[in-house]
């Protein structure tokens, strides 16, 4: 089973936190909404392992059922991320110790050390029970492990596990005091016990993962941990596949995105990504879409959303309500980018706790003629008409955006030159010219095969680990198109500097090097001419060397005026840019007008529009254009669609578009 067989439309339901006589008309009035699946037992082993060893299943046994004999499609979760507080009390070691080095105690959620054998042990008992329990289940479409992995432990059972996974890498001290340069500030090593986790308390301050003395020795903790809590997923995978082995098992993935876990290497391990999307109210739309991409880039295939909202969120600062229309259009922007599902959290809202004003279909009014609730049933009603053509249908992208964990490590790692460094940032930056031209993108590793692309872009391309300069050397020799920015190429997977100058082993693919980057003050105006227009330059400005590139564009200002700023190289068949500096949008606009014009990339539509438009193509080669409106005003649709069909509502296409209209088209 390699997808979904069924295009899902629910959600989160706990019906652990309601009497057993609700459940019925809760599920009748779910499918009203016609809603079609409920994720299930989520936080649920405190109720089925009330003591150690002592199992209760007779509610979960009662939800399968109703659920099952309702025909609801059923995600059903392992319920490993919340311990119940005998644990604490019995095993103090399966408790997380923090960044600051304080152990937690019973309490909130995710908080397990991920190398408690304890933990380890207990959670394989609990998996295994309700495993064998329901496996056979033919409802039973997902299985969710866990929730949202996330969080670093910095305790003795992961001090001492770091030092096992260090001599395995490193095979002996010499190798590891090198690739850590441990002479500086005399922090040599002479015995495998002298390795201290890094936190606030050792080589590391500031905010977590913002900050170290030794950087070397923080990355591979970070790679540690997230192999760690990987480990932990595989594990309980591998018990449910010995029972069930065609099932999808998934893990639902979250976060802007979650810096903690390398989701890339996590995607391996992966039948189905699913994701948690919660938008900001002030988040700009492109900035989801970058995040949606990202998760359909990681397969390569259809993800699951696996959580979002119908209205509010209960832990923003502010949170607004959804405008009219606008739920749904956030729902299907998702779709628009790969999403096979649409669930949200949570399906009937809590009275107690801290999500007690996280919104539901049902709301604590429990009416079925709210504004919500009616566009909830609005919005399943269009997926159950049109859920089976698109399910599977796959995105076809011409333009890969590299994102890569180590590098977001590394990259806000870097002490010196300016304390504004944002790697997400820098990445959205380049995203946003291609989804404001409406251009397919795909958000790849550097381990993404990039023949399949006709143009690459590397922004902050700040670590280079072995081989990858080769690969883009040779991407490029045969006619590839590659684009790297400021601070690339500057470290190894070591975090050591190149060296003999900036960008280190990208100097000859770019025909550049850099001598120096000079730190923009907030406030300071520096400009750079492109075809005798002025742009501001921010962040930094590297002053570059040409070494076979010519320049695009000059600095406009201070002592390295009229020098180079971003340059254009030709290497073997293909071409690669090298922007020294963070541009305005308009400046960096002109420039991928410049190389999108040279790289013949284009638009899924000719016309200028400020909708955004996507493309998803069905395994019998039929398009599926979405247009969405992601603003309150009306909008013209563009004229290349008057021929198309709207599929949701099988009229031809609406030709002026309304605030958060969504039209799904297809040709006549």
């Amino acid at each position: 089973m390699t997808q979904l067989s069924r295009f899902l439309y629910g959600g989160d339901y706990n019906p652990e936190q309601w009497p057993e006589d609700t459940w019925a008309n809760d599920i009748q009035v779910f499918k009203q909404a016609h809603l079609n699946s409920a994720t299930i037992n989520v936080f649920s082993w405190a109720l089925l392992e009330q003591r150690e060893g002592e199992y209760d299943f007779s509610k979960l046994d009662k939800i399968v059922k109703e659920l099952s004999d309702a025909n609801f499609d059923i995600v059903l979760a392992t319920a490993t991320a919340a311990m119940p507080a005998w644990m604490f009390k019995k095993y103090p070691d399966v408790a997380r110790v923090d960044y600051q080095g304080r152990r937690h105690v019973f309490g909130q959620r995710h908080n397990f050390c991920s190398n408690s054998k304890n933990y380890q042990v207990l959670a394989s008992k609990l998996v295994k029970k309700i495993v064998s329990r329901y496996y056979k289940n033919s409802h039973i479409k997902v299985w969710h492990v866990n929730n949202e992995y996330g969080g670093n432990c910095y305790c003795d059972n992961c001090q001492n596990a770091f030092r096992d996974w260090l001599k395995y890498k490193y095979k002996n001290l010499e190798t590891l005091n090198k690739a850590w340069n441990m002479n500086v500030w005399g922090h040599r090593i002479y015995d495998w016990d002298e390795i201290v986790v890094p936190n606030e308390l050792g080589d590391a301050w500031g905010a977590e993962g913002t900050e170290t003395i030794v950087s070397a020795l923080s990355l591979d903790y970070l790679r540690f941990q997230s192999e760690s809590l990987l480990k932990l997923f595989k594990m309980e995978k591998a018990i449910i596949k010995k029972y069930d082995p065609v099932a999808l098992v998934t893990t639902n993935f979250h976060a802007l995105p979650n810096k903690l876990l390398d989701y890339q290497k996590w995607a391996k391990e992966q039948d189905i990504i699913s994701y948690d999307s919660y938008p900001s109210y002030n988040m700009p739309t492109y900035q989801s879409a970058f995040l949606y991409d990202l998760m359909r880039s990681l397969k390569h295939q259809p993800f699951m959303l696996m959580e979002s909202t119908p209205a509010q969120v209960n832990w923003q600062p502010y949170s607004p309500l959804k405008r009219p229309g606008q739920m749904a259009a956030t729902e299907l922007q998702a779709v628009a980018h790969g999403a096979d599902t649409v669930q949200f959290f949570q399906l009937k809202q809590a009275i107690g706790g801290s999500e007690k004003f996280h919104s539901a279909v049902i709301s604590h009014s429990q009416r079925t003629d709210t504004r919500v609730f009616k566009e909830v049933t609005e919005l399943g009603e269009k997926l159950e008409k049109t859920g089976s053509t698109i399910l599977g249908s796959k995105t076809k992208a011409k333009v890969g955006i590299v994102f890569d964990w180590n590098n977001f490590w590394s990259y806000e790692y870097i002490d010196g030159i300016t304390q504004d460094l944002d790697y997400v940032e820098s990445i959205l930056d380049y995203y946003k010219q291609f989804y404001k031209r409406n251009i397919p993108t795909d958000i790849i590793s550097v381990d993404d095969d990039f023949s399949q692309y006709d143009l690459v872009v590397a922004p902050v391309l700040y670590m280079i680990k072995s081989g990858l300069a080769e690969k883009i050397d040779q991407y490029v020799k045969k006619g590839g198109n590659f684009v790297a920015s400021y601070l690339s190429g500057i470290v190894n997977e070591n975090d050591s500097v190149y060296l003999g100058g900036y960008p280190g082993p990208l100097k000859d693919v770019l025909g550049i090097w850099v001598e120096e980057s000079d730190a923009v003050i907030p406030g300071q105006k520096i400009t750079v001419s492109l075809d005798n227009n002025n742009y501001q330059a921010n962040l930094i400005c590297d002053l570059l060397h040409l070494e076979g590139a010519h320049a695009l564009g000059n600095y406009n200002s201070e002592f390295y005026k009229e020098t180079p700023a971003v340059s254009e190289n030709k290497w073997g068949k293909g071409t690669s840019w090298y922007i020294g500096t963070q541009l305005d949008e308009a400046g960096l606009s002109k420039i991928f007008d410049h190389l999108i014009s040279i790289v013949n990339i284009k638009s899924l539509v000719e016309t200028k529009t400020d909708l955004e438009i996507t493309k998803r193509v069905t395994k019998s080669g039929k398009e599926l254009y979405f247009v969405l409106n992601m603003s309150n005003d009306t909008k013209d649709l563009p004229s290349e669609f008057d021929a198309y069909k709207n599929l949701f509502t099988d009229k031809s296409a609406n030709k002026k578009m309304k605030a958060w209209e969504v039209q799904l088209l297809s040709k006549l």
